[in-house]
């Protein structure tokens, strides 16, 4: 019989085992060992048995065993010892107290919103890198003392659990998710009763939401949750899934997630006093809407009009895209935008052509009916970057049409690579090694691990041996769990425990699949393939994970035709597909694996943390030059597999650069694992196991990311939020919106009209000096609207500036009209072809970009 309601009923604690729900709700513990180890004490098999979930753990406990463990003096004592701990973490100075005590620019609070956060498996409210990445923010976030809030949603189902059919196809199913079984706390208000955030909705409904939070060590994260009473049937499903709908679902998915953020984050700062956010970042375009909503709320509560909201709202905004594909960005169809912000649901002073205007792809190339969110994301960001050097390249010549008359390398999105968060992904056997060996000064900088008279090669070996043989009985459990959800019998699964080995060089490879990521990349030629897996002295062997969008069949067939040859009886004990890749499964898989395969079509993968979570445990990467291993490859710490740039045939290319996977395998990879000496073990691998742990751990540190996220954007963010804002009345943002108006009312007057040059000879030579002359006319603008600057570099043969510098020019004469010049000495300091040109630009204090206004004179 199909129950008709469901709850989850709350273990009641004995008086000496209180804290441990404090324990419990505090996500902490799923990155710090001895609140886990206190957990697992209390009754190790249910420990197991509960996959490691704290809040079912007590809600599994029978009352006769809490009543045994109060009456137990060392549990009550380890209780109030792990409570006292936690305490001093949450309330001991950190990085950042440390910090705002000699530096007044950095934020009381940021709001960092993400439409999916991966924090535990427990917590399942993420799908992929993006929301592991955020999870790792907030993570990283905690440790430093960095005062952000999350901002997110709670879905019903969270994304989906992935099976697969006996024939390899993958198969989606939507375990309801109970939010009082999971380690949240739902917000109320002071008489008990929940807080609600609501948002109107066309057709006179309204949509309303509860918020959970989830804290995460010292950081809370507000989840808002639709499936509330206040609702009807639609709006409850809202939040259902994480992107399980498209069109309208979607995009009422982000206008909670944007504009119901932002006032769920006025009430949190109502309700507990915390700080409002002066800084707001968004992790995607997904949450863009909360630029239009808090410009709403300076229309509306400090009576500035919409420009003038608009230049405060950017100027304390932080856009990260993380997308390279423009398939991946989210696009509405403009009138159905126009619905939620126009007619009825219209906010006074904010006219729904300009919030339309936000997202319009009104540059070449776009397309006048769609609403674009990543637009809206750049537009509404006074500071916006990428997530590598590379992906910041990209983003800045993908998006470069929103600034037009510039070089995509002045473009101002600039590039923050991403981090993982060590605590979390490294194997406990390895991180514990590492402090019981090394100093702290050692371990934060790397070079601790290039020392064998502190860990052994031996000890090196046999800690990598450890995790490979944890990786192969975890995937063991996996395949036979799998097969038997496939329609398999115990009988025909005798062969399961030959699955892998603890002693074969084993590859990892796991990931979304996209097309552009390329899954099945390494079947391009299936002999060349099972001839490395079954070599009889240097076999290989793979695991694969992996999860297709439940829309995308492309994806699937590509899933299908991996899990068709893994089935193969001759390959199936070297090659593995573990289906419901999440992040309890990447815990294990990333520690055991040798080598990290990475092979996306460049320049399509935005960063790819999943190959710094196998550095940090000693695996060394395999990897296309892209995203962050473009950026970190040193030729000691893994291996580049050569592309094919150029080659305008998908299929060729695939086969040039599978042949060259292959190759690097055989011939590199492979043979340096099994090269052994005289103690049995691989010297020139551990020395770049070795190099990889002292080099990379401390670039790819979370907390690393964190830091240049405070450093370079949230501290000049606020600093500009509060030039805006003023002691009252927004007097900065007035002044600058009326600044640019005028500048742009003004610019179709300003233009150069001649230049002059002098002080070398017919055979200019380095150290020569440069005098430059140019008259420019400014209409009705004054000298001090503007910059005029001489842009000077090397040139190509058609005369383009390449790594170009700039310098201004200083008033040198006025004439009348509106004419002035303006001139100044260049030293040519560099041989070879050398050009330059002269440009008029807008300058004010408060502009983040030269290219922020998007205007520019060139002389022509």
């Amino acid at each position: 019989m199909r129950a008709i309601r469901r709850f989850t009923v709350r273990t009641s604690l004995p008086a000496g085992l209180a804290d441990l729900d404090e324990l419990a709700h505090n996500l902490r513990w799923s990155w710090h060992a001895p609140t886990r180890d206190l957990f697992a004490r209390i009754d190790p098999a249910l420990w197991d048995e509960v996959h490691g979930d704290p809040v079912a753990l007590l809600g599994a406990l029978r009352p006769e065993r809490l009543a045994e463990l109060a009456a137990d003096p060392d549990v009550v004592a380890a209780v109030r010892a792990a409570t006292a701990d936690l305490h001093e973490y949450l309330e001991a100075p950190r990085w950042y107290q440390q910090r705002q005590a000699s530096d007044p620019s950095l934020p009381a609070a940021i709001g960092y919103f993400s439409p999916e956060f991966g924090i535990t498996a427990v917590l399942p409210q993420y799908s992929g890198g993006l929301g592991i990445l955020a999870g790792d923010h907030l993570k990283s976030a905690s440790d430093l003392g960095v005062p952000v809030i999350g901002v997110g949603l709670l879905y019903g189902a969270g994304y989906f659990k992935q099976s697969l059919t006996r024939d390899g196809w993958q198969q989606e199913t939507y375990p309801l998710l109970d939010p009082d079984g999971m380690p949240l706390t739902l917000l109320r208000e002071q008489d008990g009763t929940p807080a609600v955030v609501s948002i109107a909705l066309p057709g006179d409904r309204t949509l309303h939401a509860h918020v959970w939070t989830a804290t995460v060590g010292r950081v809370p994260l507000l989840l808002l949750d639709s499936d509330v009473p206040e609702n009807d049937e639609a709006a409850r499903k809202v939040t259902d899934r994480l992107y399980g709908g498209g069109g309208e679902h979607r995009l009422q998915q982000e206008l909670l997630l944007g504009v119901g953020g932002v006032r769920a984050l006025r009430v949190w700062s109502r309700l507990t006093g915390a700080p409002e956010p002066e800084v707001y970042h968004t992790n995607e375009g997904h949450a863009g809407f909360l630029g239009v909503e808090r410009i709403r709320e300076l229309v509306a509560g400090a009576g500035l009009g919409f420009d003038e909201a608009l230049e405060a709202v950017r100027a304390a905004t932080v856009f990260t895209t993380h997308t390279p594909v423009p398939a991946g960005i989210d696009r509405f169809e403009t009138a159905l935008v126009q619905q939620y912000f126009g007619g009825p649901n219209a906010s006074p002073g904010v006219p729904v052509e300009r919030v339309l205007a936000l997202g319009a792809e009104d540059y070449p190339g776009g397309d006048p009916t769609v609403f674009n969110m990543a637009v809206m994301g750049l537009r509404l960001g006074g500071r916006a970057n990428g997530v590598s050097l590379l992906h910041g390249e990209v983003s800045r010549g993908m998006f470069n049409g929103l600034w037009p008359g510039f070089d995509d390398v002045e473009v101002p999105i600039t590039s923050v690579t991403n981090g993982v968060h060590a605590p979390t992904w490294v194997d406990r056997r390895l991180s514990d090694l590492a402090s019981e060996r090394l100093s702290g000064e050692e371990v934060a900088a790397g070079v601790g691990w290039l020392r064998p008279d502190a860990i052994t090669d031996e000890e090196l070996w046999g800690l990598r041996r450890t995790l490979r043989a944890q990786l192969v009985a975890d995937a063991r459990r996996r395949v036979r769990h799998s097969w038997a959800q496939r329609g398999a019998s115990p009988a025909e699964l005798g062969w399961v425990d030959e699955v892998l080995s603890p002693d074969v060089l084993t590859i990892g490879f796991a990931r979304r699949v996209p097309t552009y990521k390329r899954l099945t990349l390494m079947l391009r030629d299936p002999e060349r393939l099972r001839a490395l897996l079954t070599h009889p002295e240097r076999p290989v062997q793979l695991v694969i994970a992996g999860k297709s969008h439940p829309a995308d069949d492309q994806g699937k067939r590509l899933i299908q035709q991996l899990v068709r040859f893994a089935d193969d009886a001759g390959v199936r004990h070297r090659i593995v597909f573990l289906p419901n890749y999440d992040i309890a499964m990447a815990q294990t898989l990333y520690p055991g694996c040798d080598v990290w395969l990475n092979n996306p079509l460049r320049p399509l993968e935005a960063c790819g943390t999943s190959g710094m979570k196998a550095a940090l445990n000693g695996g060394l990467n395999l990897s296309i030059l892209d995203g962050w291993w473009d950026e970190w490859f040193d030729g000691e710490n893994g291996w580049a597999i050569p592309t094919a740039d150029g080659v305008e045939d998908p299929d060729r290319r695939d086969d040039l650069e599978a042949a060259a996977l292959y190759e690097l395998i055989e011939h590199q990879v492979a043979p340096r694992f099994y090269d052994r000496d005289e103690r049995g073990l691989p010297g020139r691998w551990l020395e770049m196991v070795r190099h990889t742990l002292a080099t990379l751990g401390p670039k790819v540190q979370a907390t690393r990311m964190v830091v240049d996220y405070v450093e370079r954007l949230y501290a000049p963010a606020a600093v500009a939020g509060r030039a805006l804002a003023g002691e009252s009345g927004f007097a900065g943002a007035r002044e600058l919106a009326a600044w640019k108006g005028r500048v742009r009312t003004g610019w179709q007057h300003v233009r150069v009209d001649h230049v002059e040059s002098g002080g070398v000879g017919e055979v200019p030579q380095v150290g020569d000096q440069l005098h430059v002359k140019a008259y420019v006319a400014l209409g009705d603008l004054k000298p001090e609207d503007v910059e005029v600057q001489v842009v000077h570099g090397k040139v190509s043969e058609s005369d383009e500036l390449h790594g170009f510098a700039v310098d201004p020019l200083a008033l040198a004469d006025t004439y009348e009209g509106g004419r002035y010049a303006f001139a100044g000495d260049l030293v040519l300091d560099a041989s070879g072809p050398f050009g330059y040109s002269v440009r008029v630009v807008p300058r004010h204090e408060g502009l983040a970009s030269v290219a922020e206004v998007g205007l520019v004179a060139n002389a022509g």
